[in-house]
């Protein structure tokens, strides 16, 4: 089977290396945000695809007969679109989406992230690890003191603060010496699921916690683990399970 994975995520780059290329022809697409993506098996492919329309074209003309989201949380438009790209060229689409962590006492809610900067308190000291296209939503509180990490190098927008780069997985112990280290007082985060290396600092350090709910998505069929979209691959293959075309 041709096997298109719309990655971005930790899981896609694992799915693209676990799926036996004997059997599957992969290709993980990058919708180009990070200009360097992680060592992953499989073809590449960078860029956009034009909206739902355009990727049911890429859908037909290239003859994928699987799709898989597997996509950050949070990248909802290209969530929608999967969804109904997939439904208007018939192929069989799978969301691969890691769970979200639990909601945790003293936990505050935020709906987005004009809300979540609103929330911000005068003169707060943040961590802010909501991603580097989300920092023009928190540049305007020029009263804020923000430590903005981003997975790349990129321009400082913010009239006080600093932005460092990391990628996860992070330890518990890292992080605290970085709330240490800058005086932070305030994390505001997505609720992206996964490691919670930084939630847990927090907690330990009495932080206030801001935690940015995810988005409502259409529905589509949806599993947390690589072991499970794997599965789904296999049950794709027994003839009967294939859609007509």
């Amino acid at each position: 089977m041709r096997v298109l994975i719309l990655a971005g995520s930790a899981e896609a780059r694992e799915l693209g290396q676990l799926i036996d290329p004997r059997r599957h022809e992969v290709t993980l697409s990058f919708a180009g945000l990070t200009e360097a993506p992680a060592p992953h098996a499989g073809r590449r492919r960078i860029g956009g695809f034009g909206g739902a329309d355009g990727l049911a074209r890429h859908l037909a003309t290239e003859g994928i007969d699987a799709l898989i989201d597997a996509t950050h949380p949070f990248a909802a438009g290209i969530s929608a679109n999967a969804v109904a790209a997939a439904r208007r060229a018939g192929v069989p689409l799978l969301r691969l989406s890691r769970a979200e962590w639990p909601w945790r006492p003293g936990w505050e809610r935020a709906a987005s992230l004009a809300e979540a900067a609103a929330m911000i308190a005068p003169a707060a000291r943040v961590f802010l690890t909501t991603g580097r296209r989300s920092f023009p939503a928190f540049a305007a509180r020029q009263d804020v003191f923000f430590l903005a990490r981003a997975a790349e190098a990129g321009a400082n927008p913010f009239a006080r603060g600093e932005v460092v780069t990391g990628l996860p997985p992070f330890s518990e112990e890292s992080e605290r010496a970085l709330i240490d280290r800058w005086r932070l007082d305030t994390l505001v985060t997505r609720n992206s699921g996964g490691p919670a290396a930084k939630l847990d600092a927090a907690g330990a350090l009495g932080l206030r916690v801001i935690v940015i709910a995810r988005p409502e998505l259409p529905a589509a069929r949806e599993v947390h683990s690589v072991e499970e979209a794997l599965g789904w691959l296999d049950a794709l293959e027994a003839p009967a399970a294939r859609p007509m075309r």
